[in-house]
């Protein structure tokens, strides 16, 4: 039985097709050259890589992480510290540190007692939690999910292409980030309904499971004609 291709030997084949080389390369340091990313598909990066008098493209194979799993906001812990301070002060001074209830602040008493969570916060948050069907990717983690495709110059054009399923991959991961970037507080409540949701169901399986059929029933095995 023939191997199915992954999305890069699709490409790489594509590429042949058109008269050019695929160069496997592997990216050390995206900052030492500058790139320009292309917004087309693969067809129109081939044209256009013609078109730039390209003799061979380089061919960066893609893969799927177990990180993707987890919310990243994109900020690191410069950033958050720039951003929020030091949220051990509660000096009420002008140094930007917030309060232990959160970094929005609230007026209404009612709130007092409550925690406020910014997306940041919820960073390396399972995914899985709010988007389930993304479980089903995990045993992809290590496989090839793409290629990155550059032509080489001193400023180079570049593309990345993905294969279908990483695409609907991609979509969860996007879909449950912004769950999280619109309410993390939430986020967070809808994953606490969903464990108790769990745990209830699993206490009326025990439940059933403890009343053992009453000595006046005939089981399956029991039944049969009188002799």
């Amino acid at each position: 039985m023939a191997k199915n291709k992954s999305i890069s030997e699709i490409i790489c084949d594509y590429i042949k097709k058109q008269k050019l080389s695929p160069i496997p390369v592997q990216t050390l340091n995206e900052e030492a050259a500058s790139t320009r990313y292309f917004g087309g598909d693969l067809k129109e990066f081939i044209a256009a890589a013609k078109t730039l008098g390209a003799k061979g493209i380089f061919v960066e194979e893609l893969y799927l992480e177990d990180d993707e799993f987890y919310y990243d906001s994109g900020m690191d812990d410069e950033e958050y510290m720039a951003l929020y301070g030091n949220d051990d002060c509660n000096c009420g001074c002008d140094c930007k540190c917030k309060d232990k209830k959160g970094k929005k602040a609230k007026d209404d008493d009612s709130d007092v007692d409550g925690v406020w969570f910014e997306p940041e916060d919820l960073d390396g948050l399972d995914l899985t939690l709010l988007k389930p069907q993304m479980a089903k990717y995990i045993d992809r983690i290590g496989e090839c999910c793409g290629a990155r495709l550059t032509v080489p110059g001193v400023d180079r054009l570049e593309v990345e292409i993905f294969a279908d399923w990483y695409d609907k991959f991609a979509e969860l991961v996007d879909e449950a980030s912004e769950i999280i970037e619109e309410d993390p507080n939430g986020a967070l409540e809808a994953i606490e309904a969903m464990f108790k949701a769990e745990e209830e169901a699993d206490k009326s399986v025990k439940k059933i499971a403890v009343h053992p059929p009453k000595g006046n029933k005939k089981t399956a095995k029991s039944k049969g004609k009188k002799k």
